[in-house]
């Protein structure tokens, strides 16, 4: 389109407009179609700023009219859609016909018109429109939400349905050369940028009574609030608890209570849980939800509505999660609880009466939100009072009990099951708050009746589809599993009562037997809870047997627990010979951080019977390491992970401080009360130096096997452990005395500077002691040294002599000459070493052999006859020879099929 074409509009033409200016400068246009042109989508430009100006005046009789006319033809030259370059002067247009609204009611459908246009794609000329007009089009954009304002329904309601358009983007009517249509989220990044969400959410308040466009705006927020920079403007603007309070007004289509929880489920997810959970904890929106959820559970039927009262109970669960939420005040509290257990305990009040929940999947989910609503409610002290009133326990022990045949349930099997699991582990959080309630339930005995029917051969089909049947299809394990974490939760109250009338109903002997049934049976595929049935076995029996030894019963040692044995001498016993010492100490030696500090705690109090010495020294680890130096080598990694100053040695540097870690040098001594522990004090329970010093002192230290002088090094300072932490703590009493300004007498102070100086004349003296095993170890090493060293010489020359002797050998055969010669030498060195006088009488023998043509001194000659092959049967006969006789003929040994045993012995075939 040429630039002369762009000059006339039809508006140009208009009685009493202003002619078009002269000046070069190009100014945006938009154009009016002709029939012709509009069948090709072309557009016929327009000037813009005149019809600004023309809706910007207000002193002419007929220029309603005139503007009117502008706006429409306006519409009708956009009726494909927007360009981006011309968007900032039609939003300009809009705000003025909507300003105009509230005098002149007829811009109304001018207005409207327009937001239908934007309802169409933006059209971009340039791919880089998008980012050129990007500011320009979020401003645009964003004056929809100042727009709501105005006070016109159908104003409203079309910017509302402008907006849903965002996110429904509709296909141009006609292409238009020379333009593209925008990406089909630019409309929802602008959106964004503009700040939109944050005015609609400010447009509510503005709408208390006018429902149809509440509605409307509800639903551009349900779109909008699928954004997480959305959902945060939102928050900000306090959108949660705007909305949650009035999800209780009347709407009878439903969209108000459906649209609002979408909203309020998009804020929990996409911006910050935390503060919507802060904006929703307040008496009006809980009181609001309160009464949202009870018409839906009593009144709601439909698969919708029962959808709903789920969500609604989900929310607020989240929000319950929050201690300062007032659940109680506002009766929530006793609603839900009211509602979790009215199936299982009969209950007279009006709200359930004649209420039955179904088996369906809504239901069933209801079902288990209202356990785990229940779960977080008893966290709040003042709501045991309400368990208490509303049977929670009661209702739930419903559940722990074995199926019972022929029975009719309102759930099936896999339902039951779950429902069973869910409730027994709300237990585990519920019970131990009301200890009154479950004994009076006799909660210990139907615990243990349960765990009975879970260990029985009883047929049970399980289906473990839930989270807490995990591990537990086709068998009994998940029920087991969650029974124990009841029964361990009770146990750990420490209540004597309880305790007690568990030891009084066979619980220890019952844990003993499933524990061994559990070991007897392993099961590869649910080895993680199989491990975690026996964990909990133990602890329950710890817990029942500390501080009670005659309950310490020897078949317990088995389990390998420190409460169950230690104290008991004949479970000690029992432990030492099933030789419980070892499996400790093969445990302590796969140097897991978690146990060495338990299993040491045990090995101590364990070194009490004088029996364990024995097996601590015959224990005998990987590259047959004694338990010694495990120890000593714990010890090492301990200081290096403490920062402990040591020389490359393991050799004590710092004579003063031999046992200071780099946490007590970056602290300084400060004055303490004396009900208070100092640090050197503390640093005795924080690390395992001092349970490794009391089992090698219990040991003896004079007579440990299989040590190196490296392990001697440092079992000098271990031995000194008792004498360095002394003085540790009398240093730090003399630093106190000092930072508090006390003096004290002249000799109280002799005393403190004579324990100083004597512990650190112990540590001068233990380092005097480590320079001489290390230099003693030196001067091994250099003579080890020298043995090989001479042993490598000696083999050298060896070897040399060898290489000489065979030279000379080669030498003799290879050349005739070298061999006379060395025939001469021998005959020399032979007739030298005789006698030079002959004794009278003697006979004498000639030693050489006439002919022979070698060097090698004659020695005696034996000539050793072989058994001829024909008897044997050749190199090849080698089987059946004792059983068979052989063939007197010659060739291999041949097998004859009828052999008969020779009975006399076999006579002798001489060789």
């Amino acid at each position: 389109m040429s630039t002369a074409a762009a000059v006339a509009t039809a508006e140009a033409q208009e009685p009493g407009c202003r002619k078009k200016s002269s000046s070069p400068r190009q100014i945006p246009v938009v154009g009016v179609v002709t029939e012709d042109e509009e069948a090709q989508g072309v557009f016929k430009p327009m000037d813009l700023n005149h019809v600004i100006k023309l809706l910007e005046e207000t002193d002419k009789d007929d220029l309603e009219e005139k503007q009117l006319k502008c706006v429409k033809k306006l519409v009708q030259c956009y009726q494909n859609g927007l360009s981006l370059r011309d968007l900032a002067q039609i939003f300009k247009i809009l705000n003025l016909c909507a300003g105009k609204i509230e005098k002149q009611p007829r811009f109304v459908e001018s207005a409207c018109d327009i937001l239908k246009l934007c309802g169409l794609p933006f059209l971009k000329k340039k791919v880089s429109d998008e980012i050129t007009y990007a500011e320009d089009t979020a401003n645009s954009v964003a004056l929809l939400g100042d727009l709501m304002k105005i006070p016109s329904s159908q104003l409203r309601i079309q910017i509302c349905k402008c907006i849903v358009d965002f996110y429904h983007a509709e296909p141009p009517k006609k292409h238009i050369p020379g333009y593209q249509q925008a990406s089909s989220s630019y409309k929802i990044q602008m959106a964004e940028a503009g700040g939109l969400a944050k005015t609609m959410v400010q447009a509510m308040t503005l709408l208390e009574n006018q429902l149809i466009e509440k509605l409307w705006v509800l639903k551009v927020l349900q779109h909008l609030s699928t954004s997480e920079v959305n959902c945060t403007l939102m928050m900000k603007a306090q959108a949660a608890s705007g909305i949650c309070a009035h999800l209780n007004d009347p709407d009878p289509s439903g969209q108000l209570l459906f649209r609002s929880s979408e909203i309020l489920w998009n804020l929990l997810e996409k911006s910050s849980k935390e503060e919507i959970i802060q904006q929703l904890s307040n008496f009006e929106c809980l009181l609001a939800l309160k009464e949202v959820f009870k018409n839906l559970f009593m009144r709601g039927f439909s698969h919708y509505d029962r959808q709903l009262r789920n969500d609604i109970l989900v929310i607020t669960t989240i929000i319950a999660q929050n201690p300062g939420a007032p659940m109680i005040e506002c009766g929530f509290t006793k609603d839900l609880i009211l509602f979790a257990t009215f199936n299982e305990v009969k209950s007279q009040n009006p709200l359930v009466k004649g209420l039955k929940l179904s088996n369906s999947y809504e239901d069933f989910e209801l079902k288990k939100l209202l356990f785990n609503i229940i779960v977080i409610l008893c966290k709040d002290l003042p709501t045991i009072q309400l368990l208490i009133e509303g049977k929670v326990v009661l209702a739930l022990f419903t559940y722990v009990k074995k199926p019972e045949k022929h029975k009719i349930i309102e759930w099936s099997a896999a339902q039951h099951e779950e429902l069973q699991l869910h409730a027994i582990a709300t237990l585990s959080s519920v019970a131990p708050l009301l200890i009154e309630e479950y004994m009076l339930c006799q909660g210990n005995a139907r615990v243990l009746a349960f765990l009975d029917w879970c260990e029985s051969e009883d047929p049970f089909f399980s289906h473990g589809n839930s989270f807490h049947g995990t591990g537990g299809r086709g068998n009994k394990f998940a029920q087991m599993r969650y029974s124990l974490r009841l029964l361990r939760a009770m146990v750990y109250l420490e209540d004597e009562t309880i305790n007690t009338d568990l030891c009084e109903k066979g619980a220890i002997q019952q844990m003993i037997g499933i524990f061994k049934n559990i070991i007897s049976k392993p099961n590869e595929k649910e080895e993680a809870i199989a491990l975690e049935i026996q964990s909990d076995i133990l602890l329950i029996l710890s817990g029942l047997c500390e501080h009670h030894i005659q309950r310490k019963e020897p078949k317990l040692s088995k389990t390998m627990s420190w409460c169950c044995i230690l104290g008991c001498y004949p479970s000690e016993d029992y432990f030492l010979e099933k030789e419980g010492i070892f499996l400790l100490l093969d445990l302590l030696a796969l140097n897991q951080k978690k146990f060495c500090n338990l299993i040491l705690g045990i090995m101590v109090e364990f070194c009490d019977n004088p029996k364990t010495a024995a097996h601590v020294n015959a224990w005998r680890g990987k590259k047959d390491q004694t338990a010694a130096s495990l120890l000593i080598k714990l010890w090492r990694k301990e200081e290096k992970e403490l920062g402990v100053k040591r020389d490359k040695n393991g050799k004590i540097i710092d004579t003063k401080r031999p046992l200071f870690t780099s946490f007590q040098e970056e602290q300084k001594i400060m004055p303490l009360p004396a009900n208070c522990p100092s640090i050197a004090v503390m640093d005795v329970a924080e690390n395992i130096r001092a349970k490794i010093y009391a089992v090698l002192d219990k040991l003896d230290f004079e007579n440990l096997p299989g040590l190196s002088t490296e392990d001697f090094v440092t079992l000098c300072i271990i031995h000194r452990y008792l004498d360095f932490k002394i003085g540790e703590i009398w240093n730090e009493i003399y630093e106190e005395i000092k930072l508090e300004k006390l003096r004290p007498v002249s000799t109280d102070t002799k005393i403190l500077e004579a324990i100083t100086t004597a512990s650190e004349n112990i540590g001068k003296m233990v380092a005097s002691l480590q320079s001489e095993m290390i230099e003693s170890q030196a001067r091994q090493d250099v003579q080890n040294e020298q043995k090989v060293y001479a042993k490598i010489q000696a083999t050298r020359k060896q070897r040399e002599l060898a290489n000489k002797s065979w030279e000379n050998f080669v030498a003799r055969t290879s050349n005739a000459k070298t061999l006379k010669k060395a025939k001469r030498l021998q005959e020399k060195a032979i007739e030298s070493s005789r006698c030079s006088k002959r004794p009278q009488n003697a006979i004498l023998h000639q030693t050489d052999i006439k002919g022979l043509n070698t060097t090698v001194p004659s020695g005696p000659v034996v000539t050793v006859e072989s058994t001829p092959a024909r008897l044997v049967g050749g190199p090849l006969a080698d089987t059946d020879i004792a059983l068979k006789k052989l063939p007197i003929r010659g060739g291999a040994l041949q097998k004859v099929k009828a052999v008969k045993t020779v009975d006399e012995p076999n006579k002798s075939i001489p060789t």
